[in-house]
């Protein structure tokens, strides 16, 4: 087995920011799974499926042929043949993906194709399962991880710097339902796995907490 970093947290904690540049530093493919995540939910939205209806979201996931291609070092997200990576980070996207995400059907084909991505590369991984299902032999695993409110107000600078109207107390309240509904799914809920070491990044700049997990990967390397 190569070498492959596992990074698991909630939502808004930073993993994709941190998880890609680590990537770049280390020379390390990122593979970022929530954008897989966001794949299957854009298709739902676009062909109209009810999403709180797991039977017909598990019926129509054949239909969402989700591969992922590096171009020029950075990562492609295709959704039957279409490259995707332009409409996955909206808001509405995003808690398409948190609401189809515990649907098992779902799960089984994206945790195969993210298992087939760390076998032939060395990689590092983000996402709610990482360490505990998708890559429980990784040679390093780390939770990352902020407060709510810490993460509402990134998401809300973020989004507010694309000239978005938001507000952030709708956006904490987003972030702590996707929360529950992550850690308290049946199928591969969010939870620190055992051997995972802990970066809480409540109180660091986007530098400071690269420079951190970095440091934790040349060690582990």
């Amino acid at each position: 087995m190569g070498f492959n970093v596992a990074i698991d947290g909630p939502a808004g904690a930073g993993k994709s920011t941190i998880a890609k540049a680590v990537a770049r530093e280390l020379n390390l493919i990122y593979v970022d799974t929530g954008a897989m995540y966001r794949a299957v939910a854009l298709y739902m939205l676009r062909e109209g499926v009810d999403l709180a209806d797991g039977e017909k979201v598990a019926g129509k996931c054949p239909e969402a042929a989700v591969t992922i291609r590096y171009e020029d070092g950075v990562q492609v997200v295709f959704l039957n043949g279409e490259n995707v990576n332009a409409f996955l980070r909206t808001e509405e996207v995003g808690e398409a993906a948190s609401v189809i995400s515990p649907i098992p059907q779902v799960r089984k084909n994206m945790v195969a194709l993210q298992k087939s991505l760390a076998a032939e590369s060395d990689c590092i991984m983000d996402g709610r399962d990482i360490g505990t299902c998708v890559l429980p032999d990784a040679r390093l695993k780390i939770y990352l991880t902020a407060s709510s409110d810490v993460r509402a107000r990134r998401r809300y600078d973020e989004l507010t710097a694309k000239g978005e109207s938001c507000e952030l107390d709708k956006i904490k309240a987003d972030i702590e339902d996707r929360d529950y509904r992550d850690m308290h799914r049946e199928e591969s809920p969010l939870r620190k796995a055992d051997d995972a070491i802990v970066v809480d990044t409540s109180d660091m700049n986007a530098e400071e907490a690269i420079a951190a997990v970095t440091g934790l990967c040349r060690s582990a390397r």
